[in-house]
């Protein structure tokens, strides 16, 4: 006997626009951003943000005007359409065409805008797609000269973890290729209140900032005066090995002036870097030996130092030859008599 057949509606995604077939699909979305209506905007920017992820749809976002019309919807009174236009760029800013429009069309100062918004999602999407941003020499460069490092300093002690390892990234970008903004945002007792967070990655974006601040010359005489090589000191026995090469960077750094020297040495930093110069982490290593070469221009340190001149040979075999030089020039310095 035949029984009654009923045909099951479509699955479908409330919050998800229906994506129009093969090159339709990116054109009525983009059009759809600019809809009068609230829910069409909403579904049309969440297909978009899982479209994009692919390339070639991504490049047809670019060409199709996409970043343009989610420049104004930045300024969206709704806080979900923030949140995916924000998610957009920043999955978008991972392309250089993306990353140039945003250039070209100032996209910075609308999303540096949002640095403030009530919703958390969207504050850390922004932050995402600033890091992003900063991890290339032109978006860092740009987001000095649009003076957004004093703003990020003061979020630095209030956002979320998840979020502060996020801006710390940023800064440390930002600071490596100009110090001097985080310098006179007064950042150094910002950066004292990381050093010891239970999150290795804070550690590690803080340490690193250290680094950057620790290269101009007001730098050092900073790290200097806010009593900070000690903590490096003990930095050096942290368990993660990017805080520690840092550590032994920023030591590296500031033993460059005079202070800098018998501040590491009264901190007692010859032990812990000796222990350091037989790991096997290139940037550990040296800057490990590179911070004794330094500190080696002390005659009381070289003394100590010339005792185990053994243990710098034995990283002339080492077979990355960037360990091979550092332990080389440490051995020419230590071994040299007046």
């Amino acid at each position: 006997m035949a029984r009654p057949q009923t045909s099951q509606p479509p699955l479908t995604h409330l919050t998800q626009a229906p994506v129009a077939f093969g090159n339709w699909a990116l054109p009525k979305l983009c059009a759809e951003l600019q809809d009068d209506e609230l829910v069409t905007r909403q579904r049309a920017l969440t297909a978009l943000c899982d479209l994009v992820h692919d390339p070639e749809r991504a490049y047809e976002a670019f060409i199709n005007g996409c970043m343009e019309r989610l420049k104004f919807l930045l300024k969206d009174d709704d806080g979900l359409c923030r949140v995916k236009t924000t998610e957009a760029i920043y999955i978008l800013a991972a392309h250089s065409l993306g990353r140039d429009i945003i250039f070209k069309n100032d996209m910075m100062g609308p999303l540096a805008d949002l640095l403030d918004d009530p919703v958390d999602a969207c504050r850390r999407n922004v932050h995402q797609a600033l890091n992003r941003m900063a991890e290339y020499p032109s978006g860092a460069v740009f987001m000095v000269s649009m003076g957004l490092v004093p703003r990020l300093v003061l979020k630095v002690p209030i956002e979320a973890e998840n979020i502060r390892a996020l801006i710390l990234s940023t800064l440390s970008s930002c600071i490596m290729l100009n110090a001097q903004p985080a310098l006179e945002s007064d950042v150094i007792p910002v950066l004292r209140g990381q050093f010891s967070h239970p999150s290795s990655d804070i550690r590690q974006a803080v340490t690193l900032a250290l680094v950057g601040i620790s290269v101009p010359a007001n730098g050092k005489v900073k790290v200097c005066e806010e009593d900070l090589l000690p903590l490096m000191v003990n930095l050096l026995s942290d368990a993660d090995q990017g805080v520690v090469a840092n550590a032994a960077g920023t030591i590296m750094n500031t033993a460059v002036i005079t202070r800098g020297k018998h501040e590491a040495l009264k901190a007692g930093a010859i032990d812990p870097l000796l222990r350091l110069v037989g790991s096997e982490n290139t940037a550990v290593c040296v800057n490990a030996l590179r911070a004794l070469t330094v500190l080696a221009e002390v005659p009381s340190a070289r003394a100590q130092l010339v005792e185990h001149l053994l243990l710098l040979k034995t990283r002339l075999q080492h077979p990355d030859s960037i360990i091979q030089r550092a332990a080389s020039t440490a051995i020419e310095v230590i071994s040299w008599n007046p």
